[in-house]
């Protein structure tokens, strides 16, 4: 690679260096070149496989690795398990855009990865319009992490082998809340959610709306991962589904999720309308809707990602009269959303504190009911 560079101003910070790691030569050479195009970023070295990469790791030391999840001889998790339990930096993964690759980029999240980003499947099929600013923004965040919050993790499996959906059964019958909560996550996020979900008391008496960034598929693969969890059962959104209480409802990639009044009931509404902050799905609309539909019976809460989507959301949930939550910078992997919301939340807890403040929220905005009675007010 060539050295020649233009100079940096005295005093501005040098780039990360980055380790790019890919069974494809081709594939090694388009990272690096994408990483090449910013003076944020330095390629130190390039590795075939997880034997390479735990080598160079160790002799090159980079600041960050982006590692490919499917490679001959030691895959990309057994090389991301060393590379966290013996020398832990920033990785982000790079997963094939299928079925078997969003498990195992799931997996991947649990063994320590920051971030990951999507690539399309085929040997020479990496779009460098569709990925090369989604690469860069990763590998952004990445450095910026707080890598003492991404502890390794299996999730409990607490339906002995049943089917994500069996825990939907009689969904149906269940009542109209009367309280929504709605979640915004980016970076960190799934790891996020996976610790406030189950420490969210069954019932609730509410429901729950989560926007995590993540593309198509993948969030299919989080929620049934998440469903897999003790606590209230998790799904990922379908358009035109009634909104219960006591669900958890995951917005699907590639689509806005909102809540409408429709016929006496709320319904999830999907969309690809545009991009919003750059990322669909957004949380804004979603938090927009609910504070529109619910006024003040809606709980607004914003976790750990890069940007600032769902500040603006929260500002609107709050206006109503509902309530807003912002996570802390100590619990944070990433403190960009949480920041920008702080300002409009009427509290700002640890990961840890706030699924008690959820309760805490829903509990002053229950409405006193009869028995038999069922929905919120029209």
């Amino acid at each position: 690679m060539s050295s020649s560079r233009t100079p940096r101003p005295r005093g501005e910070r040098p780039p990360h260096t980055v380790l790019v790691v890919d069974d494809s030569a081709f594939m090694r050479r388009v990272i690096s070149d994408i990483l090449s195009s910013t003076n944020e970023f330095r390629v130190v070295g390039t590795a075939r496989d997880g034997n390479d990469a735990l080598r160079k790791v160790h002799q090159l030391d980079p600041d960050l690795v982006t590692m490919d999840v499917e490679m001959p001889g030691l895959d990309g998790l057994s090389a991301l398990g060393y590379i966290m339990s013996e020398t832990p930096r920033p990785v982000v993964m790079l997963s094939a855009y299928t079925t078997a690759g969003g498990e195992a980029t799931m997996r991947a999240l649990d063994y320590g990865a920051v971030d990951f980003v999507a690539k399309p499947s085929g040997t020479i099929s990496l779009n460098l319009e569709t990925v090369s600013d989604r690469l860069l923004d990763a590998l952004r965040a990445a450095a910026t992490a707080n890598l003492s919050l991404i502890p390794v993790r299996v999730p409990r499996a607490v339906l002995a082998g049943a089917p994500p959906s069996a825990r939907r059964l009689g969904l149906k019958d269940a009542a109209a809340p009367d309280v929504a909560v709605a979640i915004a996550a980016s970076t960190g996020g799934p790891r996020a959610l996976a610790d406030l979900l189950p420490r969210l008391r069954t019932p609730l008496g509410a429901a729950v709306l989560v926007v995590q960034h993540m593309p198509a598929r993948f969030t299919k693969t989080l929620a049934e991962r998440l469903d897999g969890l003790e606590g209230l059962p998790v799904s990922e959104a379908e358009d035109g589904e009634v909104v219960r209480r006591d669900h958890v409802y995951l917005a699907p990639g590639e689509y806005h999720m909102r809540v409408v009044r429709e016929g006496g009931e709320t319904r999830i509404a999907l969309d690809q309308e545009p991009s919003v902050w750059g990322v669909r799905p957004a949380a804004d609309p979603l938090f927009h809707s609910v504070a529109g539909v619910y006024g003040a019976r809606s709980v607004g809460v914003v976790l750990t990602g890069m940007g600032r989507d769902g500040a603006d959301g929260l500002r609107s949930i709050v206006d109503a009269g509902g309530a807003g939550i912002a996570q802390d910078r100590a619990t944070s992997v990433i403190y960009g959303m949480p920041q920008a919301a702080a300002e409009h939340a009427g509290s700002i807890l640890s990961l840890q504190a706030i699924p008690a403040g959820i309760e805490a929220e829903v509990d002053r905005r229950m409405v006193p009911r009869t028995p038999g009675e069922r929905g919120i007010e029209a």
